[in-house]
């Protein structure tokens, strides 16, 4: 029997953070057609607002570290205020969303991150998605809305990274469809020169993602996004492409297409 397509479209970066480009982009995914789930980062609104509150945020490595008060932070804005958002938007464009967390419906099971080299704090690495009940709303044509908070099933939200959810939650449901990730942000793809927005990578395959990183092109927080759409297409995932919301809208051919050779 032949798989049905699955769009799976991760957004971040400056999609989240203003306003009329969020509008523009929840507007072109809600006319996507077929099944499709949406996840979404927390931008800057995280930062913005624990910082009104006195707290510092700490990156190492492109990584949040949350303590037990930037959880708190992240979880009202990302499970909540940005959530929300989102989907009363996709709800205006008549598409039937529904906003969730890993903790809603067990569906992104976690577990805090072991501390290594680093203490990430309330961190979570996910164990389980629940691909069965996440199918269940697609089956009733209701398009999943995740944000970047997960559960450990012990009553412990954990701030996970959402180009991770993306990732698992495409493998995962790579099982029942043919999925394609999108992974969309403000850049039109992975750059060779930042000062150049046109200077879009069109293909990476895993030799050249080394080569990328040794001449220094890929670095800091684009690292782990890479390395989750790698960890995706070595897991089942059919397509991954990285790229800005014309992507969603298939008005141009500038973004970068993953492939393992």
């Amino acid at each position: 029997m032949t798989k049905q397509k699955l769009h799976i479209v991760k957004i971040g970066g400056n999609v989240i953070n203003d306003d009329g480009a969020l509008r523009s982009f929840l507007k072109d995914f809600s006319v996507l057609e077929g099944f499709k789930i949406l996840i979404h980062g927390g931008g800057n609104k995280a930062t913005e607002i624990a910082s009104e509150m006195g707290l510092k945020p700490k990156m190492i490595n492109g990584r949040r570290v949350t303590d037990k008060a930037n959880l708190e932070v992240v979880t009202m804005v990302y499970a909540g205020l940005l959530n929300k958002k989102v989907t009363a938007i996709l709800q205006q464009n008549n598409c039937n969303a529904i906003g969730l967390s890993g903790a809603d419906a067990n569906c992104i099971l976690a577990n805090k991150r072991i501390v290594k080299d680093v203490d990430y704090g309330f961190a979570g690495d996910i164990d389980v998605v629940n691909s069965e009940t996440i199918n269940m709303f697609l089956q009733h044509n209701i398009v999943p809305v995740f944000c970047a908070i997960t559960h450990d099933k012990k009553g412990q939200l954990l701030n996970t990274n959402a180009d991770t959810i993306a990732s698992e939650v495409a493998i995962a449901m790579s099982n029942l469809f043919n999925v394609e990730l999108s992974y969309v942000f403000e850049l039109k793809g992975v750059l060779s020169s930042i000062e150049d927005e046109n200077s879009v990578i069109k293909e990476i395959n895993l030799q050249k993602y080394k080569q990328l990183i040794e001449q220094n092109i890929i670095s800091d927080g684009m690292l782990p996004k890479m390395d989750n759409c790698f960890n995706a297409l070595k897991k089942g995932v059919q397509k991954v492409k990285i790229g800005n919301s014309s992507l969603i809208k298939k008005t141009t051919d500038l973004y970068t297409t993953l492939s393992l050779r």
